[in-house]
């Protein structure tokens, strides 16, 4: 699969190393007559990166810049390379490449030849043949073949193009996005001829591209953002046309349909993005000011934006769009097929009101956004996909639109190619004889049609090898309630549509996903990989390739490798959560079967510590015991590298016992505030409660905690023995007694987010869990809402360290981040994931990826921090993690404001109650 509606199932897979192994992998399929598909990132829309034959990976080494020449502004690259890569290794000479989709953080320069992309800078920069000096081409059958402006190409091509002059001229619509077809016209004598050009947007039927020679441009010093707010998507539409003549270097449009948090967002329904340059930031200002004042006649409101930070929250919407609009407001799923349609700018407004009328007429919705300067619009819609009649309905429904595209003189595709998706209608565009010319033309090059067949020439039709029909159509039974999907497992594991986010190798600002993936570099362990597996899973006899179900090794093995970091809950555009996916696995894989050890070991470590905390002392002193302690390492299931915790010789709940002697407490509600006695702060940092409760009493509460033998059930989640946690869940409530608007201060994030999300959606009938989980707050959150004019005491020191991901994921960290700017420290804090992730680093056979996990953003910024960087970290693992990998100690929030209160007042005076209070010390 890849991020289209089409799936098929390959023989196998080839990573080859170089063009050798290219060369020599297409002869042997020949030989064979085993069909070839290129791949690079995976993330084309139109089903043209799936196969049946060898699907040949070419992500996996050929990574290279062979060359970056910047004095002729040209590079010189292997076709594996990430567009993000490139752009890095120009950035230092002030150049750039201009093509860039919304996934150059993970597409490759192959596979943006193939499918001629574009991006959001085409307006300026053009697409990506317009920056293609030469390419070097593998021919099924193994020969290669050098293109570029005046080369020959296959023999017999010139004759080819000699004999049908007219037809070349004439055959080809004028607009900026006509991706559509092949580019025959490319190969005319007035235009070079230019082979290199006419073979981007090929879409790997013709050959395979082993070198790439590309053009760079110059990439301005400065830039700023104009976005303009219009009464409605049609007037954004009809005005994006009249910027161009203002060069910008962007015009996208977006309507509010498709925003669900409009924050920093002028006035108006619909929006255009056009993005400016300059040498210096004041230049940049000027040009996007210039535009504003050239559109003050149609927008109803405008902003300039120049902070970088304001313009990538910006740019977020926008490039998340693809994985956003695959959910309606209302929850809905909404898919690809007709992503990138283009016509002429100037028709783009009366386009897009037909368009509209078009899917109501079809009982339809859709969300249209993206390349308005350029005509292009893409679009995900509600689409039965599942049904006999639904898929009728998408046939219909694309014929028609296919007629609507073309009587506005556009094209099928503006971006993204043809694939299986639009291909079978290209001769209502081109016309027969156009079309019986593309299928010559694939010939000389392809004369045993062995390059991806079905794709562009004698296509399949556009209803056939549909993802979906291979899943099953009854909902599964399953242990969490998947709120958001209905019930059903399958509609969660279809929420990944292939954009492929979470392959990112680089994790930018706060960016948590996946961090497996970026210690692998294996498709199988990124989100989206895993949830193909699952899908397979799912298909099972029915036509997937996994067919021993919850049982699979293969599935087990990915997942093995998943940190459970929920990273991909917030950060993926369309909201998988790959850990709730592998605790539903693992509890029914393990399912009256005998577990790993790791899972009584840490899956139970409530338990184990709370008959441990009284012999603490000797249980630490026999751990120091290094032949003790390797055995028990291998009976847990540990890994032999970690060090074995040390239990707090007295537990949190003990010590505030101790401190309030056997009073239990009655207090108004505003000086009241519960805390949770989670399992890793009682047990093994109890100093951090005893921080958080001074914090607390010095911005005027007293913190409670509620009876004794709660657990929120984390670590029977995480290691998917969900029978047991919700077994454990419901005791918690039935001892909790939490009334609505009561808050709960949970000083874990990991418990935290447990409560929030897992609880509720492990209990989803009992309104006990939805009204507990809506109580948690962090330390921060609860100090921000209920006591806003307390003054944290000024510490003035730079900050390092680790924001959780589950935090991240799920809570949010903007009130930490917040509290943090009023106590003078400075700095933020990594993202990424530190590795330890729970239960997950200590398992046996998890330490090398643990470890680069640490190493991908931690590890380095606790490195370069200057001397006196006061080193944070919320979580247990997370400052576990660095006191065994980095050799530093890492603080809690809490503990750090408390260390800036000074010497600790006299305890808070407590009256004594009757035993029946609600909250009492354990």
């Amino acid at each position: 699969m890849d991020a289209s509606n089409y799936r098929r199932v390959p023989l196998g897979v080839v990573a080859p190393r170089d063009a050798a192994d290219i060369a020599a992998a297409l002869a042997v399929c020949r030989a064979h007559r085993v069909p070839v598909v290129p791949r690079g990132g995976g993330t084309s829309i139109a089903g043209q990166a799936t196969g049946t034959g060898v699907v040949l990976d070419l992500t996996r080494h050929l990574r290279d810049i062979v060359e970056l020449d910047a004095g002729s502004r040209t590079a010189v690259v292997q076709p594996g390379v990430v567009l993000d890569d490139l752009r890095a290794a120009a950035a230092p000479h002030g150049l750039t490449f201009g093509p860039d989709p919304s996934t150059h953080s993970r597409c490759t320069i192959g596979g943006m030849i193939g499918n001629n992309s574009c991006g959001s800078h085409s307006v300026a920069w053009g697409t990506t043949a317009d920056n293609v000096h030469a390419l070097t081409v593998a021919r099924y059958g193994g020969d290669t073949l050098r293109l570029e402006r005046g080369a020959e190409g296959p023999a017999g091509l010139r004759e080819l193009v000699a004999s049908h002059l007219a037809l070349l001229r004439t055959g080809f619509p004028e607009l900026p996005r006509r991706i559509s077809g092949y580019a025959l016209d490319a190969l005319l004598p007035e235009n070079g001829p230019d082979p290199a050009r006419a073979f981007c947007g090929s879409e790997g039927t013709l050959g395979v591209v082993t070198e790439a020679t590309l053009r760079l441009v110059e990439a301005p010093a400065a830039r700023a953002l104009a976005v303009l707010g219009y009464a409605d998507e049609s007037a954004a539409a009809e005005a994006a046309a009249g910027l161009l003549p203002h060069h910008p270097l962007t015009v996208e449009g977006m309507a509010a349909d498709l925003v669900r948090e409009p924050a920093g967002l002028p006035r108006g329904a619909a929006w255009l993005f056009a993005e400016t340059g300059g040498a210096t930031p004041a230049e940049a200002r000027a040009h996007a000011e210039r535009i504003v004042r050239a559109a003050s006649a149609d927008a109803v409101d405008a902003a300039v934006v120049t902070d970088p930070a304001g313009q990538r929250a910006l740019w977020r919407i926008r490039e998340d769009a693809a994985g956003t609009a695959t959910r309606m407001p209302d929850g809905s799923e909404a898919w690809p097929g007709w992503e990138d349609c283009a016509v002429p700018p100037a028709r783009l407004g009366p386009y897009l009101r037909d368009f509209r009328a078009l899917l109501a007429e079809h009982g339809l919705r859709g969300t249209p956004y993206g390349h308005f300067g350029d005509g292009c619009i893409h679009v995900r819609i509600d689409f039965d996909l599942l049904t006999v009649d639904g898929v009728a309905r998408f046939r219909r429904f694309s014929e028609d639109l296919a007629s609507l595209v073309v009587a506005h003189g556009g094209s099928l595709s503006g971006e993204h190619g043809d694939g299986q998706a639009r291909a079978e209608l290209l001769p209502r565009m081109y016309g027969d004889e156009l079309i019986a010319l593309f299928g010559r033309f694939k010939d000389l090059w392809d004369p045993d049609g062995g390059m991806n067949p079905g794709i562009l020439a004698r296509p399949d039709r556009l209803d056939e090898n549909l993802r979906f029909d291979v899943l099953p159509r009854k909902p599964v039974d399953v242990a969490f309630g998947y709120p958001h999907d209905g019930g059903d497992f399958s509609a969660a594991v279809r929420r990944c549509v292939g954009v492929a986010k979470c392959r990112t190798e680089k994790a930018s600002g706060p960016s948590v996903m996946c961090p497996s993936f970026r210690a692998t570099g294996e498709e199988a362990h990124s989100t989206r990989g895993r949830a193909r597996l699952l899908h397979e899973m799912l298909a099972g006899a029915a036509g997937g390739v996994i067919t021993d179900g919850w049982r699979s090794t293969e599935v087990r093995d990915a997942l093995d490798l998943c940190l459970s970091c929920k990273g991909c809950r917030s950060d993926c555009p369309v909201g998988v959560d790959m850990a709730t996916y592998k605790a539903e696995f693992l509890h029914h894989h393990y399912r009256r079967r005998l577990r790993p050890a790791a899972h009584y070991a840490m899956g139970w470590l409530p338990v184990w510590l709370r008959l441990a905390a009284p012999f603490a002392g000797p249980l630490n002193a026999l751990a120091r015991v290094r032949p003790l302690a390797a055995l028990a390492r291998r009976l847990a299931g540990v890994a032999p590298e970690r060090a074995i915790p040390v239990l707090a010789r007295e537990t949190f709940t003990r010590w505030l016992g101790r401190r309030w002697g056997r009073r239990t407490a009655v207090l108004s509600n505003d000086q009241a505030v519960t805390l949770w006695p989670d399992t890793f702060t009682n047990h093994l940092s109890p100093e951090v409660g005893r921080a958080a409760v001074r914090v607390l009493e010095a911005a005027g509460r007293t913190a409670l905690v509620p009876g004794s033998g709660l657990c929120c059930g984390l670590t029977y989640v995480s290691t998917g023995q969900l029978d047991k946690a919700r077994r454990v869940m419901r005791r918690t409530l039935d001892r909790m007694g939490v009334s609505a608007g009561d808050p709960l201060v949970v000083l874990e994030p990991s418990c935290a987010a447990t409560l929030r999300t897992d609880l509720p959606e492990l209990l989803p009938d009992d309104p006990r869990a939805a009204v507990l989980a809506a109580s948690v707050h962090t330390l921060a959150q609860y100090l921000e809402k209920y006591a806003p004019d307390w003054q944290p005491p000024r510490l003035d020191r730079p900050v390092t360290g680790q924001t959780h991901c589950h935090q991240h994921a799920v809570l949010g960290d903007d009130a930490d981040r917040r509290m943090r700017e009023r106590a003078g420290l400075r700095g933020e804090l990594a993202g990424g994931c530190c590795g330890l992730a729970g239960n997950f680093g200590f398992e046996r056979g998890h330490w090398q990826v643990s470890v680069a996990c640490a190493e991908d953003q931690l590890l380095p910024a606790v490195r370069e921090a200057a001397p006196g960087t006061e080193i944070m970290a919320d979580g247990f693992s997370c400052r576990t993690q660095l006191r065994g990998l980095g050799g530093v100690r890492a603080r809690h929030l809490a503990q750090v404001l408390a260390e800036g209160l000074g010497p600790g007042a006299a305890p808070r005076t407590l009256r004594n109650h009757p035993p029946s209070a609600a909250l009492v010390p354990c």
